[in-house]
């Protein structure tokens, strides 16, 4: 059984689906802050916190975990900043919770859901996992920190893990099972698709003044359901390999702001008013990851490279939930 703590939310949901597909039996703890029950369509469900050590003594008691993939962590940058003991209890104390009651039930295959935030202001182009490693908010230092204890756990006991560094998750399950449904809305694709629907009057732009070709930022998407194959090539990975491994998760195309504000123009017909607005502190102009390692050593090919093709998925799932909730 794979225990998928924080498996009620966006990427957490989309790995679930796609385990029980390749026939993985799992559980899902979520304390649901973030998460959604109704998005717990596959394995079973435990309302919980991994801050509550007796209900993980419990879980791991009760169930036959073999292995264990972590994404509950706080990840709002700018609420890290304004409120890092959050951050720091969250995703770094109560983490340290779950590897201690895994040590001590003898659970020793770990797969951690990190970020390309550990990177900071990137040095070269397309970043690879040897990149320097130098975080500018909270939240990237609790994830970096989390990968510092994995790191010595795998050199001192018997405990293997893969630590996976996404770049910017998007789009949604193209059967319009589970989807992005953010409560607030943080990432860039549904907020300009909320713009698109007249959800509201306007997406806005952070910095139109970066050294980019259009003077917006550049990122690198990913649809969710490419980074759940490679959480499942991750977990073959440790089946077959008594290593532990990082790997970066991205496309390794850029897009800039305003190519994505297009994009989702051409997507949904409709027309999209921007605002600019001030560039957000410690906002490197180009955040664009090499994944050469992960298809090197994992197999994993992201099939969906098409940035309309992942667009459209979300702006999909965007207009379904929407007429869910209004009809609700």
């Amino acid at each position: 059984m794979i225990l998928i703590v924080g498996g009620a939310g966006y990427i957490g949901s989309h790995i679930n689906k796609v385990l029980h597909e390749h026939g993985e039996e799992t559980l899902v703890l979520d304390n649901l802050s973030y998460g959604h029950e109704e998005f717990v369509k596959w394995g079973e469900f435990i309302e919980g916190d991994i801050s509550d050590t007796s209900l993980l003594e419990e879980i791991f008691e009760k169930y036959d975990v073999d292995a264990v993939m972590h994404f509950s962590a706080f990840t709002y940058v700018g609420e890290s900043v304004e409120n890092p003991e959050k951050y720091y209890i969250n995703n770094l104390k109560n983490t340290l919770n779950l590897l201690i009651t895994m040590k001590k039930h003898g659970v020793n295959k770990f797969i951690f859901s990190s970020t390309c935030a550990v990177y900071g202001e990137p040095k070269t182009l397309p970043i690879t996992e040897d990149h320097p490693l130098n975080p500018v908010n909270p939240y990237g230092n609790s994830k970096l920190m989390v990968e510092k204890i994995l790191e010595d756990y795998s050199k001192a006991y018997d405990f293997k893990y893969v630590s996976l560094r996404y770049f910017n998750a998007a789009g949604a399950d193209p059967d319009m099972e589970i989807g992005e449904w953010h409560q607030p809305e943080t990432h860039l694709i549904p907020l300009v698709l909320d713009a698109a629907s007249g959800r509201t009057e306007s997406v806005s732009i952070f910095g139109t003044n970066y050294p980019t070709p259009d003077g917006t930022c550049i990122r690198d998407y990913v649809h969710v359901l490419d980074l759940a194959q490679a959480h499942y090539k991750a977990l073959n990975y440790l089946k077959n390999n008594n290593k532990s491994e990082i790997f970066n998760l991205g496309n390794g195309n850029g897009f800039s702001v305003q190519e994505i504000i297009h994009t989702c123009e051409e997507v949904t017909g409709l027309e999209i008013n921007t605002q600019e607005a001030s560039p957000r502190p410690g906002d490197p102009p180009v955040l664009v990851g090499s994944s050469l390692k992960a298809n090197e050593i994992l197999g994993w090919d992201p099939e969906w490279s098409d940035i309309n093709d992942i667009i459209s998925t979300a702006w999909k799932w965007h207009q379904q939930l929407y007429k869910k909730s209004t009809q609700s």
